[in-house]
């Protein structure tokens, strides 16, 4: 029997249990919405527009949409209030470990700002021991249900503020315990990564990684310079490179000098198609870049951003493309293996989890066909016998 009888398309099921890698997700972006609320009655905030948890998510994902970028961002405020002790951030570190593994999430690099968590009197030092230990914790407390999953910290500086080179050194100090790499976020227009050149070159002598949001909701000029004049890694987004392709009558695409070299450099472009409806960047699932980027062999990769606004996980994400494109379980290996070499833990882990971790999952999966199909011929036999 060749490989032409094997379904093409993967079941929810399958998709839920496929591992799957995550590079952009936002830890104050990915609250369950029970936890805000016995958080803010803990931390005596009443600033939440609803306090049933199961309406405070609905609030969340409708405030979310609205094709603004800047509108999207106020959301956090909420999450970012209840997030400022010790123990409230021990707890939603160790949730979002949690939430990520039970979704077939094997390895994650979880983002957070901490110069947004110290209004409770925290240090930068505290904040990121207390997100470390909530992650180790969720890490072990997923083993101990029978899934596994490996969650490293990315440190994020807020791109209106001017803190960046702080939390790079913080990023730098932290480097072997936990903490994987550096960031930056917030609105992109009229706050240009080079603002943060000071930390970016540190980084770069110190020899650490580090990501740029670039390219959400700015264009080409944004990823322009955080490729060219901040030495980014990755692109935090990038969806806007679609500008620099040009798609022709005749089904031809020429690519312009920014994309051919983002495209012949193998930068990761960490897309996050249910954000970038929100914000304005794709109209659609079926429209959205990751198609065409796909398509041409762009290092793409398949992101959550922020579940809790965007009311989604690493399985819905990949749910809407297997609808919009017809994905198979070898598209999503391919996205998954194209995460996890780009991911910033040493190369040998990162080819252990490939060969030893993603691949034989994938295998394991398409292989189920093969068993559907015998005991579909057992049972024909039986009633025939």
């Amino acid at each position: 029997m060749t490989s032409q009888n094997t379904p093409n398309t993967p079941t929810p099921d399958q998709i839920r249990r496929a591992p799957k890698v995550l590079l952009h997700d936002h830890l104050d972006g990915g609250l369950r919405p029970g936890t805000i609320v016995e958080l803010a009655r803990n931390a005596g905030y009443t600033g939440l527009p609803e306090t049933d948890p199961d309406k405070l998510g609905v609030w969340f994902a409708e405030a979310a949409d609205s094709g603004s970028l800047e509108r999207y961002l106020e959301t956090f405020s909420h999450t970012v209030a209840v997030m400022q002790t010790r123990d409230a951030l021990i707890r939603v570190a160790r949730e979002c470990a949690e939430d990520l593994a039970e979704d077939g999430v094997v390895y994650a690099e979880v983002r957070y700002a901490p110069e947004q968590h110290l209004d409770g009197g925290l240090s930068f030092e505290e904040v990121v021991e207390a997100v470390n230990e909530g992650f180790r914790q969720g890490e072990l407390l997923a083993r101990e249900s029978g899934r596994r999953i490996r969650v490293g910290a990315l440190l994020t500086a807020m791109r209106h503020a001017a803190r960046s080179l702080e939390i790079a050194e913080l990023a730098n100090r932290y480097r072997d315990l936990g903490v994987v790499g550096f960031d930056i976020a917030g609105a992109e227009a009229g706050f240009p990564p080079t603002r943060h050149l000071d930390a970016f070159e540190y980084l770069k002598r110190e020899n650490n990684h580090f990501t740029i949001h670039a390219g959400e909701a700015f264009g080409l000029p944004s990823i322009w310079q955080a490729l060219q004049w901040c030495g980014a890694d990755r692109l935090g987004h990038g969806v806007r490179i679609i500008d620099d392709i040009q798609v022709k009558e005749d089904g031809s695409v020429e690519l312009g000098r920014l994309a051919s070299y983002v495209r012949d450099k193998r930068i990761p472009l960490e897309l996050c198609p249910s954000s970038n409806l929100q914000t304005g960047a794709a109209d659609s699932y079926a429209e959205h870049p990751i198609g065409l980027l796909r398509r041409l062999h762009f290092r793409a990769t398949v992101n959550t951003d922020n579940r809790l606004m965007s009311h989604t996980s690493m399985s819905q994400e990949f749910e809407h493309l297997v609808e919009a494109f017809g994905y198979s379980l070898d598209d999503m290996q391919w996205f998954s293996v194209n995460a996890m070499k780009s991911a910033f833990i040493p190369f040998d882990e990162r080819l252990a989890m490939i060969n030893d971790v993603i691949k034989p999952g994938y295998a394991e999966l398409k292989s189920e066909w093969l068993f559907r199909q015998t005991a579909s011929t057992s049972g024909s036999v039986a009633e025939e016998g």
